[in-house]
């Protein structure tokens, strides 16, 4: 991947922190970005879109895929829940002479910031406190009560990656993290 020509903006976070309110916004507003579809081997939610919110995998077909090489980076986030970001994805992006920007967990950050190094910028989004993010979990409707805890617990030891990422947005007033996000990635893609 090292003769393609684009750069990467690399958005992760403990969920319910507003990454993907973030690279929404920065893709309907930077028209040089192309979204990078994470595979999963999760279900579906309500209202997700194959091939568009995720590429949606069985465990057997990601842990091929995986076994195959088929990934740049990838994890289980939680049991039987596996992430990744395929190499195929990238390069469909640079193939149309667009720029990478990913929506991804902690650590899949930390390891795409590797993989790409100056050619990406490593953004963690976070909330103003782990209060607020699982109020804003709550909020959302889609999350039993066991997974609420699961996922607030994870985004505690997750806020300690912070100071792995090249810049920090807080996502305390929304409007203002997605104008600051809006800048920082225009300064990095300089259009």
């Amino acid at each position: 991947m090292d003769d393609e020509k684009g750069k990467c903006l690399i958005f992760s976070a403990p969920s319910g922190s507003g990454k993907t309110t973030v690279v929404r916004h920065l893709l309907r507003h930077i028209p040089e970005l192309s979204f990078s579809v994470s595979a999963t081997s999760r279900e579906p939610r309500p209202g997700e879109t194959p091939d568009k919110d995720y590429i949606f995998l069985g465990a057997d077909e990601f842990r091929e895929k995986v076994d195959a090489g088929d990934f740049l980076e990838w994890e289980e986030v939680y049991p039987n829940r596996l992430y990744g970001t395929l190499k195929s994805e990238v390069k469909r992006v640079w193939n149309n002479e667009k720029h990478v920007v990913f929506d991804v967990d902690v650590e899949g950050g930390v390891s795409l910031k590797k993989i790409f190094g100056e050619r990406a910028l490593s953004v963690f989004v976070q909330a103003p406190s782990i209060a607020a993010l699982e109020e804003r979990l709550r909020a959302r409707s889609t999350e039993t009560e066991e997974s609420i805890q699961a996922r607030v617990q994870k985004a505690g030891k997750e806020m300690e990656f912070a100071d792995k990422f090249d810049r920090v947005l807080v996502n305390d007033n929304l409007n203002e993290a997605l104008k600051s996000a809006e800048q920082i990635a225009r300064e990095f893609l300089e259009v």
